[in-house]
């Protein structure tokens, strides 16, 4: 995730993953949705733990864990999307280090912390029994994939793990197209959790300490350090951090798909298609100024 920030139906199939024996890839059969009666109860259900509670976070950091996770990552819907993605490194790029990846389970309510710093290129290559990857399911188009301003996060896994991303809708992208104000500039995550969450002072107060914790552990500029990233065994505080900001996601990607007309839509699908291959571009540069402009033309 960019640290950049400027203004602070009927029933379909479900989606199956279905290894092809002999082949390299796994072919992925679109998956159906959710019904308005059970996204309204996810949502309350959201609402009520997520927010208020330290959720369940699950750690993976073993074969046997990546085999549990990828079980838990297919027959999934699409409708709303079932996975929320975010990573956290040593200056998070070509030129740095993934040290955590971390994926929120919608559905499950669940939040798994892959240790990338231990597991390497294992965490994307090893197969669940059916021959799934977390590699297969990054890269399959039909599996949505949602991430909040996906440049950098696509930049470290193509350059480290030769990852492309495909099925990637970029929540910065969609609360831009949902504005009615001025698109000149994006927003950070978290001027979006601050104004667009449904909190109460309560819980905002909360997420603002485990943040600022978190900040205060890694971020030089207040006394830390990202090494924190790769110190293990992992503390409290690193996961908390890492793990509440992924949780805000769904709630974010349900209202600014709300607020979206279906053309402003179109555009943001194209203008992610964009963001992820200028990643894995030669030139790509995900610092500075200009990754606080919104697309041209959109202002």
């Amino acid at each position: 995730m960019s640290n950049t920030t400027a203004e602070s139906s009927p029933n379909a199939e479900s989606m199956r993953l279905t290894p092809i024996t002999g082949q390299a890839h796994t072919s992925c059969q679109l998956s159906g949705t959710v019904e308005p009666d059970d996204l309204a109860s996810l949502t309350a259900a959201f609402q009520g733990s997520a927010i208020q509670e330290k959720a369940a976070i699950q750690l993976v950091d073993t074969c046997e864990g990546l085999d549990e996770l990828i079980t838990n990552l297919v027959d999934l819907p699409s409708s709303p999307p079932s996975l929320y993605i975010d990573l956290e490194g040593i200056n998070l790029s070509r030129h740095g280090t993934i040290s955590i990846l971390q994926i929120y389970v919608l559905p499950t309510k669940s939040t798994y912390l892959i240790d990338i710093y231990r597991l390497g290129d294992q965490a994307f290559s090893h197969a669940a029994a059916d021959g799934m990857t977390l590699r297969k399911i990054f890269e399959c188009s039909l599996i949505p994939k949602v991430f909040f301003d996906v440049r950098n996060d696509s930049d470290a896994l193509y350059s480290h793990f030769s990852i492309a991303l495909s099925g990637v809708q970029d929540l910065q992208l969609m609360e831009l197209a949902a504005r009615r104000s001025s698109r000149r500039l994006v927003r950070g995550l978290g001027k979006c959790i601050e104004y667009d969450m449904p909190m109460s002072d309560s819980q905002k107060a909360s997420w603002k300490a485990t943040k600022q914790t978190g900040l205060k552990l890694f971020a030089p500029e207040f006394g830390g350090s990202y090494e924190v990233f790769n110190v293990r065994p992992m503390s409290d505080e690193i996961r908390q951090y890492c793990a509440q900001d992924v949780q805000f996601l769904p709630m974010l990607w349900q209202r600014y798909n709300r607020e979206m007309t279906p053309t402003w839509s179109a555009k943001v699908q194209l203008e992610v298609e964009n963001r992820v291959r200028l990643s894995q571009s030669a030139t790509f540069n995900g610092k500075g100024r200009h990754m606080a402009l919104g697309p041209a033309g959109w202002s």
